[in-house]
């Protein structure tokens, strides 16, 4: 008898302490589950073009990307001169083009010599060599720490893009690499042929599911 009162006394204290554990639990599970891939569509008036993007090697340029793409982050319209928070990228062309190399868009003013009105650092690291690959994203800039808005995405493997050494503050000089392309890769081809300001960025759609580009 004294066994069972022993018994059931055991299971009424687990049973007690069941509502605490869950939760801790459901904290352990959410703390070890792997943050959510993030994608970029870019609606071509050629057809689409998506990156996978890369949170992990370059925080600030897809914090900076994705929030002016969906019109979450205020910036300085060059043409008006006024702050504005819709989306930055609709609408835009891509100005500058090279067949066998990269097309590069994301300027309001379509020109080449447009942004947001702000600046933010490179995000560079010594030996990484993320152009050694096709299909590669990237912020274009003016120098060091001159990012904006301005992106391009590679056709072929670029090499010399990677980080080098330089007199710059930080000792690196190149451009910040932040997604890689997952479908319409072979878009670029097509849209650097197709010459400077030929091919309208519709907008730029931000998922969290893969995308296939049909």
């Amino acid at each position: 008898m004294r066994r069972m009162k022993k018994t059931l006394a055991a299971l009424a204290a687990a049973a007690a302490l069941a509502p605490c554990l869950a939760p801790a639990a459901e904290k352990a599970r959410a703390k070890a589950a792997p943050p959510k891939e993030e994608y970029a569509v870019f609606v071509t008036s050629a057809g689409k073009i998506a990156a996978r993007l890369l949170p992990q090697e370059a925080p600030m340029a897809v914090k900076n990307f994705v929030e002016l793409a969906q019109g979450k982050k205020e910036w300085t319209d060059p043409r008006t001169g006024e702050k504005t928070r819709k989306p930055l990228y609709d609408g835009t062309v891509f100005h500058r083009v090279i067949p066998g190399f990269m097309i590069q868009g994301g300027d309001p003013l379509g020109a080449g010599v447009g942004g947001p009105g702000y600046a933010f650092p490179d995000e560079l690291k010594a030996g990484e060599k993320p152009f050694d690959r096709a299909c590669q994203l990237a912020m274009a800039n003016s120098g060091p720490n001159t990012n904006g808005s301005q992106f391009f995405i590679t056709e072929v493997p670029t090499s010399h893009l990677n980080p080098q050494p330089c007199g710059s503050p930080s000792g690196l000089c190149g451009y910040t690499h932040f997604g890689e392309g997952v479908c319409g890769c072979d878009l670029v081809g097509k849209i650097a042929r197709a010459g400077n300001s030929q091919t309208k960025l519709e907008k730029v759609v931000i998922t969290h599911t893969r995308p296939t580009c049909k």
